[in-house]
């Protein structure tokens, strides 16, 4: 088998989606796979809403998710960018020859015409269908048109694909599409087929809502006279109300995750398991994926995006990451909450003790600020701890605090424990009006490593402001 050339195709008019971004992995893990090559081109005939700043955010997340391309923009070599409005030459001379060759025709029927018919078939509730109109008459380069592809009248088109298995089209049920509109700006499937042949693709994956439009590329390539290559369309990715993924699901954008505190390897990791899998394995990382990871393997049923799951990979990953380079890593999002954290010893330690707590960067900073910032007391946790009872258990420990040498775990532990005895009540007992007093709630790392993050100064600070609120 020739090695895979495959091609990512985004169109420059948004960010990069969630789905798009899966399309992209499963396409670049088959290529890094079996040592072929991952092209990305840039489909901006949508010249109404293609920006710049789309096509630099589809670059930016690629790059985030690690997914690297060998052909197309901002690559160097001898290849050059791939861009369709570049290439609209290219795409003349290719209709041009179907023309001459009578596999395609010029179209001469006004905006006016077509749209009279379409109403007519409306009206009698059935689909419309272009009629042939100008199938058979003489080519006028001098009369504006554009040109249609002539598509058999009999017969159906067949293929195999790698994921769904066999489908036919019958002919019946397709018309004389445009290739080519009156400004020589190539529609979507005929620009496709052309760009698929000049860069060699021999497998085009990708969703399966183009299902409907692999028969007429197929027709394309064949008449144009080059081999069809193999196909492999992705189950879409839906929400948990079993309809398409949108906003009203969450973020949809990569880089939304990216700014909402997940790892790129764990993007990767979720999104490869939404309609692959190898075996019960969950977690990957991007090297195990290139081994293992197989289109045969890609289910055709869509998957359903679970946003509590993606957070659970993440949290996983966020487990593998090095105390050290985890503190830098959540540092912009402390900073982004306005807290004034710095990469040092305290936010190492604050890293390490949430780290089973936490499921993204962002939670990082939004459950522990309490560490950077005035504590928010809890209403309910104040009424029921910060008590008239509970106050004489504040004053010892805060006093047994302010009479220790040092901070250590150790004196930290007996001290705790050693109340508890006195008064004949579980650790418990004692901790929580005092996690109440330094965090302002019931729930928190470790006693002994807040006090030790807060530092001795801090801890009193408070634990005087939770003895005046105890009255």
């Amino acid at each position: 088998m020739d090695k895979p050339r495959v091609r990512f195709a985004p169109s420059p008019t948004g960010y990069l989606h969630i789905g798009g971004a899966r399309t992209a992995l499963f396409n670049w893990l088959w290529a890094r796979r079996h040592g072929g090559t991952f092209i990305l081109r840039i489909e901006d005939t949508d010249r109404a809403r293609s920006t710049k700043e789309a096509e630099a955010a589809i670059f930016e997340a690629l790059r985030w998710l690690g997914l690297d391309w060998d052909e197309g923009p901002e690559v160097g070599g001898p290849h050059p960018p791939y861009f369709q409005m570049e290439r609209l030459d290219l795409y003349e001379s290719y209709a041009e020859k179907l023309v001459a060759e009578g596999k395609a025709f010029a179209c001469y029927c006004t905006r006016e015409e077509l749209d009279a018919g379409r109403k007519k078939a409306e009206a009698e509730k059935r689909q419309y269908r272009y009629p042939g109109t100008c199938r058979d008459k003489p080519y006028d380069r001098s009369k504006t048109h554009v040109i249609r592809f002539r598509v058999p009248e009999h017969g159906a088109t067949t293929f195999d694909d790698i994921v769904k298995g066999h489908i036919s089209t019958p002919h019946d049920t397709l018309q004389d599409e445009v290739i080519l509109r009156s400004d020589r700006v190539p529609l979507y499937n005929f620009g496709a087929v052309v760009d698929d042949i000049t860069m060699k693709v021999n497998l085009v994956g990708r969703g399966d809502d183009h299902v409907n439009n692999t028969a007429r590329q197929i027709l394309m390539y064949r008449a144009l006279g080059y081999p069809v290559p193999a196909f492999a369309h992705f189950p879409m990715i839906l929400g948990a109300d079993k309809n398409r993924l949108s906003k009203r699901h969450g973020a949809t954008s990569v880089t939304e995750y990216r700014d909402l505190g997940y790892l790129p390897q764990a993007v990767v990791n979720y999104l490869v398991r939404l309609g692959w899998s190898h075996g019960d394995q969950e977690i990957f990382s991007l090297e195990e994926l290139v081994r293992v990871f197989d289109l045969k393997d890609i289910g055709a049923n869509a998957g359903v995006f679970n946003p509590e799951k993606m957070a659970w990979v993440n949290q996983e990953w966020l487990k593998q990451v090095p105390e050290p380079e985890l503190a830098e890593m959540a540092l912009p999002f402390f900073r982004a909450a306005g807290l004034h954290a710095e990469n040092d010893t305290k936010l190492r330690h604050v890293v390490r003790v949430a780290r089973d707590r936490v499921r993204t960067l962002v939670e990082y900073a939004h459950q522990f600020r309490y560490f950077y910032a005035p504590i928010v007391l809890d209403p309910k946790a104040r009424e029921k701890l910060l008590t008239k009872e509970n106050r004489p258990v504040l004053e010892a420990i805060r006093a047994g605090i302010a009479a220790l040498s040092a901070l250590d775990t150790a004196p930290l532990e007996g001290l705790f424990q050693a109340e508890a005895e006195r008064r004949g009540l579980g650790l418990g007992k004692i901790a929580q009006p005092v996690r109440v007093a330094l965090t302002g709630g019931t729930a928190s790392p470790g006693m002994y490593d807040v006090v030790q993050i807060l530092g001795r100064e801090e801890t009193l600070r408070r634990l005087d402001e939770g003895i005046r609120l105890a009255g």
